[in-house]
């Protein structure tokens, strides 16, 4: 005599006995690539707010101190009350930068508050994450440089004095952020906020890219950033009404 087996014909036998089908794999697959999305998307809204930041209260802040400074004295930062130049630092027989204490001094005197910046005594100075997520510390000073304008002759540049905020040590995607912000030129030659090394050359007469991009690391100018680095950086003219 022959005996069978029967084999479990319930659905339960039948699950346990299949894979994932195609669909069920292209469901988990889109779920994953939405999640990675609103991660990224995530991040980008982040990073945009804290420039956003950066831009508004800091880099906005202390133009409008400056402003407050030019108003209640009469005088640029710097200059001589007796023989004004109209110069920042124009007092001094070789003019440079005022940044730090020297800006502190001469904000203090005039009564001036100063936007919050990284901590009370470093006003100047802000601190921000790059597009890695690393520490960077941004200042401010202001200076008097050569900046190019129209000449008379159409098409064509000359360089003049002008007094600027000098933004350093901005990422360039912060660096185009603000610039698009302030002017909407997002680029290093034109409009109220350009790459220092941009801002004065007349011959210039078509738009240039920042000398650096996301793909360069701190110090470098090669395309040699791994998800560690700290970005590069460039400083940035920011071109002030008097």
């Amino acid at each position: 005599m022959k005996y069978y087996v029967a084999k479990p014909q319930n659905s339960l036998y039948r699950k346990c006995q299949s894979g994932f089908t195609l669909i069920e794999m292209s469901i988990v697959l889109v779920i994953v690539g939405l999640i990675i999305g609103a991660v990224s998307i995530g991040k980008d809204l982040q990073r945009n707010a804290e420039y956003q930041k950066v831009n508004s209260r800091f880099v906005q802040g202390w133009a409008l101190a400056y402003q407050a400074y030019y108003q209640k004295t009469g005088i640029v930062l710097g200059d001589s009350a007796s023989s004004p130049t109209l110069r920042v630092d124009g007092a001094d027989a070789t003019p440079g930068e005022i940044c730090g204490s020297q800006l502190y001094g001469f904000m203090d005197a005039a009564g001036i508050k100063m936007p919050g910046g990284r901590a009370e005594g470093s006003e100047s100075f802000e601190v921000y994450l790059d597009s890695n997520g690393n520490p960077q510390q941004a200042e401010v000073c202001f200076q008097s440089v050569a900046w190019a304008i129209p000449a008379s002759t159409g098409g064509t540049y000359v360089a003049r004095n002008r007094n600027v905020l000098v933004l350093k040590s901005v990422t360039p995607d912060l660096a185009q952020f603000i610039d698009s912000q302030v002017d909407g030129h997002p680029d290093a030659r034109f409009g109220d906020l350009r790459e220092n090394s941009q801002a004065g050359v007349a011959a210039t007469t078509t738009s240039q890219a920042w000398s650096v991009d996301n793909r360069m690391k701190y110090g470098e100018t090669t395309a040699s950033n791994l998800d560690e680095s700290q970005v590069a950086v460039v400083t940035a003219y920011y071109l002030m009404e008097n």
